[in-house]
């Protein structure tokens, strides 16, 4: 079932025009399926309901999307901090929805300029319509279906930001697939407590899988895991193999950074500049970590982590990298090396 997720910054009324509503948490998802060539195509909008005031919600969404929905209010700060942040996750496919309350207007040539910009020119302004939305989302998800094929053939990485135990089953874990594919009885490893555990049985969309790839909501009855090895940032990977009779060495889909260098990719729209002693926060693959800045030569930085941050080994996504107290809070992106 191919998926296309869409982090969306709006209103619950216009997501309904688009989708169903299924998850009604910090983070509103709701889904949309139409039948397809290979089975039902969905589409699932992820909508963080307390944005702008909690920031967290609005970075993983970001981390899970490949698309993005803006419905545009005002022209105001809250708007400028969203393109940034859109801008920041690489998210260059996206659709801006004009919908100010009624007796208000919001003057659309300004907007397009304040896009383009945030680096978001190639996005494209439409109605409220529900069906003309869909089906533009459509199109998005045809125009990139071979990058989600290959990411669906690189090694697995599912963060996972819910776990409980079922009566009956046993653990779950929830998560999105963010790359990779993961199989029924697949041996996995929980970082970054170490432990292990099986996949006795996957469920997607409410249905028992064999298999979930890429851009899945997946939720994993864990065999074998426990419990204290879950919690907020949990990475789910295969282990390591290093076999010496088969000449066989394969790593960790990802590696553990406790102390990096980065070079900041400074959004567009900041002005602020990060020194020596500085605080800030790393979100990639829907983990939210905090650092300390140590020393700093213009762009590049060295920054110390709280807690290791988990980096792809393979095409690494782009880290937004956030200071709380700034206006806005997205300092913009970076590349991360390690250091030693």
């Amino acid at each position: 079932m191919p998926v296309l997720n869409i982090a969306m910054v709006g209103t619950d009324e216009l997501a309904r025009e688009i989708a169903k509503a299924t998850d009604q948490r910090d983070v509103h998802t709701y889904v949309h399926k139409e039948p397809g060539q290979d089975g039902p195509r969905i589409l699932s909008l992820i909508r963080p309901a307390k944005y702008p005031e909690r920031l967290r919600p609005f970075l993983n969404a970001l981390s899970a999307a490949r698309v993005g929905l803006i419905e545009i209010t005002a022209i105001d700060a809250n708007l400028g901090e969203s393109l940034v942040a859109f801008s920041s996750a690489n998210i260059s496919r996206g659709i801006a929805v004009i919908n100010p309350p009624q007796g208000e207007w919001v003057d659309e040539d300004q907007a397009k300029m304040i896009f383009k910009q945030a680096g978001l020119g190639e996005w494209s302004f439409s109605t409220t319509d529900g069906i003309e939305l869909r089906n533009a989302l459509y199109q998005h998800m045809d125009d990139i279906s071979d990058v989600l094929s290959a990411v669906a053939k690189a090694p697995l990485v599912i963060p996972i930001d819910q776990h409980f135990n079922v009566k009956g089953i046993g653990l779950v874990a929830i998560g999105y697939v963010q790359s990779g594919t993961v199989n029924v009885h697949d041996d996995l490893l929980l970082l970054p407590a170490n432990g292990t555990g099986n996949a006795k049985s996957l469920q997607v969309m409410d249905d028992d899988v064999p298999a979930a790839v890429t851009g899945d909501r997946v939720g994993l009855a864990l065999r074998n895991a426990k419990e204290e090895h879950l919690g907020s940032g949990t990475l789910l990977v295969r282990p390591a193999i290093e076999d010496k009779k088969t000449n066989t060495s394969v790593p960790l889909a990802v590696v553990a950074h406790n102390c990096s260098t980065m070079k900041l990719n400074r959004s567009p729209f900041q002005k602020r500049e990060l020194a020596e002693g500085d605080v800030v926060h790393a979100s990639v693959d829907l983990q939210f970590v905090v650092g300390r800045v140590t020393s700093v030569n213009g762009d590049e930085m060295q920054v110390n982590w709280e807690s290791p941050l988990f980096i792809r080994r393979e095409n690494p996504e782009p880290t937004l990298i956030a200071q709380l107290d700034s206006k806005p809070r997205i300092m913009g992106n970076a590349v991360l090396n390690l250091v030693e």
